[in-house]
């Protein structure tokens, strides 16, 4: 389990690492929070911190780089938070020394038509109160066999989250592995959410509302085949460029990392992160479908691209 201090001897990698001056007094600061009140843990509970995850509330922030970090807790998936738990220094410490601003929102997703607790959600924050927020969430592990409720958090985002500092589209990362219920019935907004609407909400369109926001991607655990009903369905979504299959469950988080660092100009910093953590063929593995696309729009890059690179479907230009 990742620690929030600095020392990174202790990796087993191919490499060496140490970050760099940015964030450094937040990591700092949590690194002192972390020592007072002894080592870290992730209490496996009967159910989430209720008064922590409730989605009838309402999220602001400041920050002009806010990151939302959602999983698909049902079956398969209900140990993911762990896993991410497992790795939030390492997630939060490698993003904040290139955006200093950066804040979190986590959310756990089931199936409103049969999990107690379908919905859960937290305020966005930084450094050590992320292990509290994470923390609070719980991997219920229901749900059906598919669909889920994919399209009430989508919901919960348009109606419930204001982010009204930005100067560019903030990442969204969604960990799921099943397809969603196309409606979201205005009974579940009303007992989840606590808001009245009309009428039922078409789930797609949730998205598609989203995503003028958010720059959201889709990571799919390995699971299916690719352009099977789960594709087509998140294609229609968010874009069937932003729908990506990760290889690797045990590196899911360094699939996200990856994405927002190529995004934010550092990619190389991070795959040296990953060298100090990993065999330099996981590095290849990992570093070689993000490098292949536009972290902003998941367009593909040409193979031949080199030096500074614009991609002509977004504008973005990207250091190859």
């Amino acid at each position: 389990m990742y620690s929030w201090d600095e020392d990174t001897s202790t990796w087993y990698g191919s490499g060496s690492y140490s970050y760099g001056p940015g964030g450094s007094s937040a990591r700092s600061a949590a690194a002192a929070r972390a020592k007072a009140s002894g080592p870290r843990t992730y209490e496996k509970r009967g159910k989430p911190n209720e008064k922590i995850i409730d989605p009838k509330k309402h999220i602001t922030t400041e920050s002009s780089n806010p990151l939302i970090i959602a999983v698909d807790v049902t079956g398969s998936m209900a140990s993911w938070p762990f896993e991410i738990f497992d790795r939030l220094p390492l997630l939060y410490n490698t993003l904040s020394q290139y955006r200093e601003d950066l804040e979190i929102c986590f959310a756990a997703i089931g199936d409103a038509r049969v999990d107690q607790w379908p919905l859960q959600v937290t305020d966005f924050s930084s450094g050590f109160d992320l292990e509290q927020l994470l923390g609070s969430l719980y991997g219920e592990g229901g749900g059906g066999d598919a669909p889920e409720s994919y399209g009430l958090f989508a919901h919960w985002v348009n109606t419930h989250v204001k982010v009204p500092s930005l100067s560019e589209a903030p990442f969204m990362i969604v960990f799921g592995d099943v397809y969603m219920h196309p409606q979201v019935s205005k009974s579940a907004i009303s007992h989840y959410l606590g808001d009245k609407v009309d009428k039922d909400v078409d789930a797609i369109k949730a998205w598609q509302q989203v995503i003028q926001t958010w720059n959201t991607w889709f990571l799919r655990r390995p699971h299916g085949k690719p352009g099977d009903k789960v594709d087509q369905q998140w294609g229609q979504a968010v874009g069937e460029q932003k729908v990506f299959h990760i290889t690797d469950k045990q590196r899911a988080v360094d699939y996200a990392m990856g994405l927002v660092a190529r995004s934010w100009g550092h990619f190389g910093d991070f795959q040296d992160n990953m060298r100090a953590r990993q065999s330099e063929d996981k590095v290849s593995e990992i570093s070689k479908p993000i490098e292949m696309i536009c972290p902003r729009c998941g367009a593909p890059i040409p193979v031949d691209a080199g030096g500074m690179f614009t991609c002509s479907y977004c504008g973005t230009t990207l250091k190859i």
